[in-house]
């Protein structure tokens, strides 16, 4: 079972839409677990708060060392800390399975700023990203990469083979997919889905993703011939 904590200041947030679906199931089935740690409640005030402006001037305010500090002091239990942060290192889908190999994640969830550096150097917390643009705070990614997660581990997706020709497996975007009926609105499902013959749809689909990738994913084009001729 992946157990699952994350530090944030709105922990009613969670499990949210990671409560439904598959990955819902499988925290109903005990697949996975999610507890909560509510920063605001290591803040010194009365007001609950856990931030200050920024050393140096600026814009916005910085999530504050001491009170993120005692919330990781008094609840943190060792292993893989991560913070959710647009500076980070990007969710790729391999580290995704990395991800999916530990049995314990610790997750903080940004504010404002961002958060004093202090804290996060003290206890080594890696920071993640989930692409290059801005949310309005790290819950959102952080139940994205989760889901990334959950779907991957043992007993979450039932056919093992989907996972094997997603997008991102060595480095090509996944092939069209098409169901019935097989005309629709003039257009047909092409002619080699319906032929039955598995090698003429193995290279079409191969075919497919190539071409998908090179047109829309560049950097994964020369990954993937880079690949090829290893």
């Amino acid at each position: 079972m992946l157990k699952v904590k994350v530090f944030t200041i709105f922990p009613e947030l969670f499990p949210g839409f990671l409560g439904h679906s598959l990955t819902g199931r499988a925290l109903s089935e005990g697949l996975w677990s999610v507890e909560t740690v509510n920063i605001r409640d290591y803040a010194f005030d009365k007001y609950g708060s856990v931030d200050d402006t920024p050393c140096g001037g600026g814009a916005g305010m910085v999530m504050r060392a001491d009170v993120l500090g005692a919330a990781l002091k008094a609840q943190y239990q060792g292993g893989r800390l991560l913070n959710m942060s647009p500076r980070g290192k990007p969710l790729t889908q391999a580290l995704v399975k990395e991800l999916s190999q530990e049995p314990q994640l610790t997750i903080i969830c940004s504010r404002f700023e961002g958060i004093d550096e202090r804290v996060l150097e003290a206890y080594n917390a890696e920071d993640i990203s989930i692409g290059d643009y801005i949310l309005t705070g790290g819950e959102q990614a952080a139940q994205i990469m989760l889901d990334a997660v959950i779907r991957l581990l043992p007993g979450v997706l039932g056919n093992k083979e989907s996972l094997a020709s997603e997008s991102f497996e060595n480095f090509l975007l996944e092939y069209p997919q098409y169901t019935r009926p097989v005309e629709w609105e003039g257009r047909k499902v092409p002619d080699v889905l319906m032929s039955g013959h598995h090698l003429n749809i193995a290279k079409w689909r191969l075919e497919r993703s190539e071409e998908a990738t090179q047109k829309n994913r560049p950097d994964l084009w020369k990954k993937y011939l880079d690949f090829k001729r290893v």
